[in-house]
C-alpha cells in the first residue's frame, strides 16, 4: 500500500510520536521512509544578529544543527526497527518545503506530528500540520501529542 512514506519533523515532542508512528509503518509496509527536516528561513532571516561577527555563527547554524541531531535520531530509531532512512535538510518555508519534497519524490504518505492545543491557540497562530493538510494532494496521517500549556 505505501512505497514512500514522508514523515516531516522538527525535532520536537510533538513529532517524537510521529516518528514513532513512520516507522512503523516504514516497517509493515517494507516502504522506503524519508525523513524531512526544514530550517525555517523565516527564523533566521527576521534575525538582525547584531552580536555575530562571522557569519558562521548566524542562528541559521544552530538551527541545522538541530535539524542534523534530529534526523540522525530517526535514522538510529529507525535502524533498530530494520527500516532504511532518506534523510534530507533543507532551508525554507516548512510547509511549502513539506508540500513541493511530497510532490518531488511521489510519496503515498505524508507523516505529520501536532501538539493538541486548545482552539484558541490555532486561530491565533495556526500550525505547519494545517497548512500543509490544506495545500497538500497526498494522503495525511496526523499524530496527535497532549501537551500541557
Amino acid at each position: 500500500m505505501y512505497d514512500r512514506i514522508l514523515l516531516a519533523t522538527d525535532g520536537t515532542v510533538a513529532t517524537e510520536n510521529a516518528a514513532a508512528h513512520a516507522i512503523d509503518l516504514a516497517a509493515v509496509h517494507d516502504a522506503a521512509l524519508h525523513a524531512l527536516y526544514v530550517v525555517d528561513e523565516s527564523v533566521y532571516t527576521a534575525y538582525s544578529g547584531d552580536e555575530y561577527v562571522d557569519e558562521a555563527e548566524g542562528p541559521e547554524h544552530g538551527l541545522e544543527e538541530h535539524g542534523r541531531e534530529t534526523l540522525a535520531a530517526v535514522r538510529a530509531t529507525a535502524a533498530e526497527a530494520g527500516v532504511e532512512v532518506v534523510d534530507t535538510l533543507r532551508h525554507g518555508d516548512p510547509v511549502g518545503t513539506i508540500v513541493d519534497y511530497a510532490e518531488e519524490r511521489d510519496v503515498d504518505l505524508i507523516v505529520l506530528g501536532t501538539k493538541r492545543r486548545p482552539a484558541e491557540y490555532r486561530v491565533l497562530l495556526g500550525s505547519v500540520t494545517d497548512r500543509v493538510l490544506r495545500l497538500t494532494t497526498r494522503p495525511v496521517t496526523v499524530v496527535k501529542t497532549e501537551t500541557e500549556e
